[in-house]
């Protein structure tokens, strides 16, 4: 398969193909695919991943691990939060545009520290202020409402995220549009390794 050709698969086969993995990561059995010397060799000539994945950096959640993917599956952009900024919005669009990845999963997790930070509010030390700032309006959706606000929050930001990058202009509005994109959305549970999807 030549160079940006694709991955040959479509959102709906790469999120079952990441849905399967997950489950081997839960269950203990991951076969680690694609992580020998001649994948290596392979994805140095270029990549084809099947799916992008806009994840928190948090180190408890690395998404090769969690979706037992290996060298080449993934596309991956993490942030605090797992949020798009203009990097990762611009990352995820080269991914959609010139990989043509056809799915996007904004992969939210339990107790994540950033979304925390938002809601205790108050003032925070250096850039840590424009986390805190991105995340505090899915923070705001969720204030009051019955559950845990914490989990509720991360759920939200999820959603949010979801939301944007299926209307972002101009170009993953696009795919979208025209079926050749899948954006979902996911919360990893530290505990159990369950990748729930939420959206």
């Amino acid at each position: 398969m030549a160079l940006h050709e694709g991955p040959g698969v479509t959102g709906d086969q790469a999120l079952q193909r990441l849905a399967e993995g997950n489950k081997r990561y839960v269950a203990g059995r991951a076969t680690h695919p694609n992580r020998a010397a001649k994948r290596r060799a392979e994805v140095a000539k270029g990549q084809q991943p099947i799916a992008a994945i806009l994840g928190c950096a948090d180190s408890r959640v690395p998404p090769e691990v969690v979706f037992d993917q290996g060298l080449g599956d993934l596309f991956v952009v993490r942030v605090a939060g797992n949020f798009a900024d203009e990097a990762g919005l611009g990352s995820l669009e080269y991914a959609v545009a010139v990989l043509k990845v056809p799915l996007i999963v904004v992969l939210g997790h339990g107790k994540c520290g950033a979304v925390e930070a938002a809601i205790k509010g108050g003032e925070s030390p250096g850039h840590i202020r424009s986390l805190v700032k991105a995340l505090k309006p899915a923070v705001d959706t969720v204030k009051g409402q019955p559950g845990d606000l914490l989990d509720n929050a991360v759920r939200a930001n999820v959603v949010t995220v979801v939301g944007r990058l299926r209307g972002m202009k101009p170009i993953l509005v696009d795919f979208v549009e025209k079926g050749k994109l899948k954006v979902a959305g996911g919360r990893y549970d530290l505990e159990s390794g369950v990748v729930d999807l939420i959206v």
